[in-house]
């Protein structure tokens, strides 16, 4: 107790009071802007809740997966800079399905789809601790409210804001009294640890939908255009004009059979301060011969004759590719790829996430587009928030003539470990 007490000399008034406050109900949610503490602040209060929780029924925390709960959550717990010397008192190997936390079993489960709700079915639940809840199943949620069925049990919960119609603020958080439910919003203000110019990068980082729930920490709608910041004059270079290009990241494909298949080509500029840049692009619609679609054997070797051609202009040398990534449904292509000796990786599909990576990129003028890519350039303008999906609190974009879109998504966000530092690294 003695270590836990003292920390809440490094809280905010607002983080020492939700921890105070969260004892009120049995349900207790933090929500608000990124790197505002809520995850910090639920996190101490968790701990304070893991001492005090029922002996009957078993401790457990959710997330999304496992790997998730690693890198949310206990990359926290087992950081003495943060909590620490408690952290000696925190047992856990990542993977695994268990912790030991202030002496107790702590069950770890992953709900990723609706059928997760089968995992904590007669389970009897004295605490639990729910990560990144905007994205759990709802059946998941109901089901685990449901487990906690002995005095004394509780339930907390941190999150990013979503839609305004996403079940948990409509069902839950808007109903908080008949829910015996208590939230908390922040934002970065209620961080104390945050400096003023890092407050102000963060701000510079994202944009639209994104801006107004991870820095505002607002719960709003997706609605209209999905990069209503696309502006030709400050993103769209001419190919002759391209600046030189120190790597090639990747190729991005969206593959289709009736659809078109699509493909762009990532590079990282060689500047003072780097930005990325499709380079150039290749695609294959049936629409446009006549309606005749090809088998995948057709597709790969016009493929790889456009991956082996000449994608600079003159005096400027494009490298290969490191890397070619390829929607992760397409099985067929990808063994056709195997086949003919071009070794494609599982793209990452994480919608959200690969918009947001490309929404904040154009707004802070860190990817640029070659003339070349003419079907990025139809497609950026007419890409649309599904209004329908967003009336249902989901996060959808319209599925029409998208593939480039996935393309650039594919490309972006599975080498963002490649260009993260770079392109955003302090400009001098």
């Amino acid at each position: 107790m003695d270590a836990l007490a003292g920390l809440t000399s490094i809280m905010s008034r607002a983080q020492l009071l939700s921890v105070a406050d969260c004892t009120t109900a049995k349900i207790a949610s933090w929500s608000g802007a990124v790197r505002s503490g809520k995850t910090f602040i639920s996190l101490f209060a968790f701990l304070f809740a893991v001492l005090r929780a029922p002996k009957t029924g078993v401790i457990i925390i959710v997330g999304r997966t496992l790997d998730t709960i690693n890198g949310n959550l206990f990359s926290l717990l087992t950081n003495p800079e943060i909590f620490g010397a408690l952290t000696k008192y925190i047992k856990y190997t990542p993977g695994a399905k268990t912790a030991t936390i202030l002496g107790r079993t702590v069950h770890l489960y992953g709900a990723n789809d609706a059928s997760s709700e089968t995992k904590i079915r007669g389970l009897t639940v004295s605490l639990a601790y729910v990560d990144e809840a905007t994205i759990i199943p709802e059946a998941f949620w109901d089901m685990l409210v449901t487990r906690l069925s002995v005095d004394g049990a509780r339930l907390l919960a941190t999150t990013n804001p979503g839609s305004k119609n996403h079940w948990l603020r409509k069902n839950w958080i808007l109903k908080a009294r008949e829910k015996n439910l208590v939230h908390f919003a922040f934002n970065m203000d209620d961080n104390p640890s945050l400096s003023a110019q890092f407050k102000t990068e963060m701000k510079a980082s994202y944009a639209g939908v994104f801006y107004l729930r991870f820095i505002e920490g607002q719960w709003t709608n997706a609605a209209g255009a999905v990069y209503s910041m696309w502006n030709e004059d400050r993103h769209l270079i001419d190919h002759a004009d391209l600046p030189p290009i120190a790597r090639t990241l990747a190729v991005g494909m969206d593959y289709g059979t009736t659809n078109t298949t699509a493909a762009l080509l990532l590079g990282l500029t060689d500047e003072p301060q780097p930005r990325l840049v499709f380079i150039d692009e290749w695609h294959y619609s049936a629409a446009e011969h006549h309606g005749e679609t090809i088998p995948d054997v057709e597709l790969s070797r016009l493929f790889r004759d456009w991956l082996k051609g000449k994608h600079g202009p003159e005096g400027v040398y494009i490298p290969q590719p490191e890397y070619v990534f390829l929607d992760p449904s397409a099985a067929s292509m990808r063994a056709q790829l195997h086949s003919d000796n071009l070794t494609p990786w599982a793209a990452d599909n994480a919608v959200l996430d690969g918009i947001a990576d490309i929404a904040n990129l154009l707004s802070q003028d860190k990817l640029i587009v070659s003339s070349r890519c003419k079907t990025f350039l139809a497609e950026v303008t007419e890409y649309e928030w599904d209004e329908k999906a967003s009336d249902e609190g989901r996060d959808e974009v319209v599925k029409r003539d998208d593939h480039a879109m996935d393309a650039a998504r594919y490309a972006i966000r599975s080498t963002v470990g490649q260009w993260q530092h770079e392109v955003y690294s302090l400009a001098a």
